[in-house]
């Protein structure tokens, strides 16, 4: 057999031969090379399905293509009205506040977070305002729940309408069939992981189903004008379910937080085409549904008749909103030195208590520290370092700071105390309230051509021993 033979033959076999099954997890899209009863990535058991690789096709450089005249031709960007893409208010301040104004239509906004939080609520409310101010429906449809469980939320909440219209339904050609029957200016799907496709294979909530229902939804939204909001789960860890790919789809990703024994809900912006995503929400939950807090400050505050000692008050900024909140610290003594921490970074409690006891001459090695922030709110922002370090030394001294005091600023090991942004924002902030001092980090304070906060005296202190020095003459 010659040579041209024999690579002639081995050419026939490789093409001849069947490719190799793969697999996948519906639940991540973790690909492996053979079956396992758990996925390596995820975790998950028995999410493992076989999927065969399509044949391989031929150059696309040497197919031929079709041109096809385009539905409608590329237009000057001048000539193209903004006027459809305006948005609407939802009648809710602080979502709108997050949103950049309310909902465009035609834009598909994510909601998640963890069950019981307040999803469903939220935007049955959201639904109710749509229907009562605007000319088209509104159409929410539930995953989860029966039709006459929702209903009974409805008159809980008071959100009856006649324009308001509410199916249950986990099959996605239905799903576009009320869309058609109704045709909504509001859609309100709760939850994408709980509807299914009937032409893709897999589970509800899977990979493969979750993005086919996000695209066919998203494009009836973009094709019609729908404003439309999916509700998203999220997995143990706080992220949200189901494919990356989810995420780019969506115009919007909001973040829905709030802790199970606290009154207070937080709506983050994580992504949003439509403005911007550093805006944060406010919300209080009740027994007769959910409501915004224009001025959340108040409960993150426990203004006291009296100085307390080891309390202190910050301001931080979460996305641009300033909010004023108290840190309360208790020293006792012991030989057990724990560190207990509520609200707090507990890493950086350690840091801060290690720089009292080495640059401050605050001794804290034979006592016990116990720091927390007043109504659950949860603080990482470097910013309060200077709060909780006094805090910890008021209490160790025995010894209250001013009621009216705010303390800003992030402290180094080194003892000092840096510089933090937004700063003329916190101090408007606190002079609103009624606090009439301020300590910041030098070169923060109001310079001459300023315009400083009115009432209120703001020092500028450069080291932890100096702030401390600044309020007792102990220190």
């Amino acid at each position: 057999m010659s040579e041209q033979t024999r690579r002639t033959g081995r050419g026939q076999g490789s093409q001849g031969r069947t490719q190799r099954p793969s697999y996948h997890c519906e639940v991540c899209g973790h690909q492996v090379p053979k079956w396992v009863g758990r996925c390596p990535d995820c975790g998950s058991w028995g999410s493992i399905v076989e999927s065969t690789p399509a044949t391989a096709t031929a150059n696309p450089a040497l197919r031929e293509l079709s041109v096809n005249l385009p539905s409608e031709p590329a237009q000057p960007i001048i000539a193209i009205s903004s006027q459809p893409a305006r948005r609407r208010p939802t009648g809710i301040g602080e979502l709108d506040r997050v949103l950049g104004g309310g909902l465009v239509p035609g834009a598909v906004v994510l909601l998640a977070g963890e069950p019981g939080v307040g999803k469903s609520t939220l935007l049955l409310d959201v639904a109710y305002q749509w229907a009562k101010a605007g000319d088209l429906p509104a159409l929410v449809i539930s995953g989860e729940e029966s039709a006459s469980q929702v209903r009974l939320r409805a008159e809980r909440m008071g959100t009856l309408h006649e324009r308001l219209y509410l199916a249950a339904e986990t099959d996605l050609s239905k799903v576009l069939g009320h869309i058609d029957a109704v045709k909504p200016g509001l859609l309100v799907l709760d939850s994408v992981q709980t509807v299914s496709s009937p032409v893709v294979d897999g589970a509800a909530g899977g990979v493969t189903q979750v993005r086919a229902v996000a695209s066919a939804l998203t494009a009836v939204a973009k094709e019609r004008g729908i404003a439309t909001v999916l509700v998203g789960h999220v997995t143990k860890d706080g992220t949200i379910a189901g494919p990356r790919v989810l995420e780019h789809i969506v115009d919007v990703v909001l973040q829905f937080e709030g802790d199970r024994h606290s009154t207070l809900r937080l709506v983050r912006a994580v992504k949003n085409r439509f403005g911007a995503a550093d805006e944060v929400g406010c919300f209080e939950m009740h027994d007769s549904g959910i409501r915004g807090l224009p001025d959340p400050s108040g409960l993150f505050l426990n203004r006291h008749v009296e100085p307390v000692p080891g309390t202190c008050v910050t301001v931080t900024v979460d996305g641009r909103r300033p909010l004023l909140a108290e840190i309360q610290a208790l020293v006792v003594p012991s030989q057990l030195q724990r560190r207990t921490v509520s609200g707090l970074d507990s890493a950086r409690l350690a840091m801060i208590l290690a720089v009292l006891d080495r640059r401050g001459r605050i001794r804290l090695h034979d006592r016990d520290v116990f720091a927390a922030t007043v109504g659950g709110v949860r603080i990482t922002e470097p910013a309060a370092d200077l709060a909780v370090a006094l805090a910890v030394a008021s209490a160790a001294r025995d010894a209250a700071l001013p009621t009216d005091l705010v303390a800003i600023g992030e402290v180094g090991l080194a003892g000092e105390v840096r510089p933090v942004r937004a700063v003329p924002r916190r101090l408007a902030e606190a002079a609103r309230l009624g606090f009439h001092q301020a300590l910041v980090p030098p070169g923060c304070a109001p310079q001459n051509g300023d315009a400083a906060p009115r009432d209120l005296k703001v020092t500028e202190v450069a080291t932890i021993r100096e702030a401390m020095r600044g309020i007792d003459r102990d220190y």
